[in-house]
């Protein structure tokens, strides 16, 4: 069994495109992953600017094109979109490597802060340093808004649906999947004109962008075969739930770690649209069903998430760790409370693996359908007006210090106190942007100055 699962998962592992080297692509993702700051938003971002405009290994229609399909499932779509590229250049390893490092750096930042959260609270300088981090990232979002919106939204119907959906999930709580299949179907019905993302890449052939090194053909290993498509499947499905069946069986249903595999199984399955649409329920769940922890150790966690590398759902590993540093049965609370954090995480990304390499085959031989990509523009747009709705959530809650809720229908959405705004902040973040829009700095420049100004505040006793 355990030959057939690594056939299964290294079968199309050979013969990789020799561009770019899977070194040099290893290279780059690890340096996407350290910089994926800032929540979904802030980490397309970043793999924008590096994979499409720096390296062009990937045109902006097949990022685009892949995105789409990402924000479509459930789970976080930058590690899913970070996974889907890899695959695109060097098959299933490099979908490996690609997701894989995605959420390295997020997963030891996690646990290391989670012993520190555990053992001694959260510390002051951390806490600063990650102050100024946000500052540069906020920047770095609002930049990658702009510039996505100038590329994707090349008619007034595709504006004003972008808007349309900003303006449905952000001060209506529309669903973000309701939001996503409308503008697929406005798309294919012809209701709103879009432009064929194939016009788009026309259309720049004077730029830069149109020399990516992938090129436009879809690769020889995206082959979506029957027998293909259910050896994968197969493999994942047991990488993922082997361990779940395996505690259910060992330990009962009522065991703290069969609890954490069974309950992030389940959040696998239904965080459509990203972190944001289901942390409210896994706050409620960890804090009042299971008691793992309090609700201001909950907001700790999402703290954490939002300022280290990798996906906001990184946070689930911080529940997990809690929720067995608490229940440690016979073991260990710092040992329980590490093998709670991995077994939360195993089984949260696990799946995004499975999603991509089951469906990324099909996804690619059907780019040059016309109706659906007509669909995937108006997706596209839609896409544009969801990252805004994320990058204007992360500006509210870097700049100001508290928000109000305001639900009175059909209004659903969280308000920024006005008198809670924190200038250092504000300031920070102004700053960071006109470094990056003004003098054109780069990222790393950006960020190393915003947390070295965050740090120094510190220990002025200004923050």
């Amino acid at each position: 069994m355990s030959e057939a699962l690594a056939r299964s998962i290294l079968d199309d592992g050979a013969g990789s495109s020799p561009y770019p080297s899977l070194r040099e692509a290893t290279r780059a993702w690890a340096r996407v992953a350290l910089l994926s700051f800032g929540g979904p938003a802030g980490q397309i971002a970043v793999m924008h600017r590096i994979i499409v405009e720096e390296k062009r290994w990937v045109s902006e229609e097949r990022f685009l094109h892949a995105l789409n399909y990402c924000m479509l499932l459930p789970g976080p779509e930058a590690q899913q979109l970070a996974t889907y590229i890899g695959w695109l250049m060097h098959r299933t390893l490099g979908g490996l490597l690609a997701g894989g490092l995605f959420i390295l750096p997020g997963i030891i930042c996690i646990m290391v802060l989670s012993y520190v959260y555990a053992l001694w609270g959260r510390a002051p300088a951390v806490t600063a340093l990650f102050f100024g981090l946000k500052a540069a990232v906020l920047a770095i979002v609002i930049e990658a808004v702009i510039r996505i919106g100038k590329r994707a939204l090349k008619s007034r119907s595709l504006k004003a649906l972008a808007a349309v959906a900003f303006v449905g999930i952000f001060f209506f709580a529309v669903p973000f999947p309701f939001i996503i299949l409308a503008a697929a179907l406005l798309g294919l019905t012809g209701v709103v004109r879009t432009i064929p993302l194939t016009h788009r890449s026309v259309e720049s052939a004077s730029g830069q962008m149109q020399q990516s090194l992938l090129g436009d053909e879809p690769p020889e290993h995206a082959n979506a075969t029957v027998g293909r498509t259910i050896r994968v499947a197969a493999c994942w499905l047991a990488l993922w739930l082997t361990p779940v069946i395996a505690l259910l069986i060992m330990f009962g249903a009522q065991n703290v770690f069969s609890q954490i595999a069974v309950f992030f199984s389940k959040m696998a399955m239904v965080t459509f649209g990203g972190a944001y649409a289901v942390l409210a329920y896994v706050a409620q769940q960890a804090v009042q069903h299971y008691g793992w922890l309090t609700p201001p150790e909950m907001l700790d966690g999402l703290g954490m998430a939002e300022t280290t590398p990798g996906p906001l759902i990184m946070v689930l590993q911080f529940v997990g760790f809690m929720a067995a540093f608490r229940n440690p049965g016979t073991l260990s609370p710092l040992f329980a409370g590490t093998l709670g954090g991995l077994l939360a995480t195993w089984v949260t990304f696990t799946p995004c693996f499975l999603w991509i390499f089951v469906g990324a085959p099909f996804i690619e031989r059907l780019r040059n359908v016309v109706g659906l990509n007509a669909a995937l523009s108006a997706v596209t747009a839609a896409v544009v007006g969801v990252v805004l709705n994320l990058a204007i959530w992360f500006a509210i809650h870097t700049i100001f210090g508290a928000t109000v809720q305001v639900r009175t229908w059909p209004l659903a959405f969280d308000a920024p106190v006005l008198s809670s705004l924190d200038p250092w902040a504000l300031g920070l973040t102004l700053a960071a942007a006109f470094a990056m829009f003004r003098l054109n700095w780069g990222m790393i420049p950006t960020l190393a100055s915003s947390c070295a100004t965050g740090v120094a505040l510190h220990l002025l006793g200004v923050i």
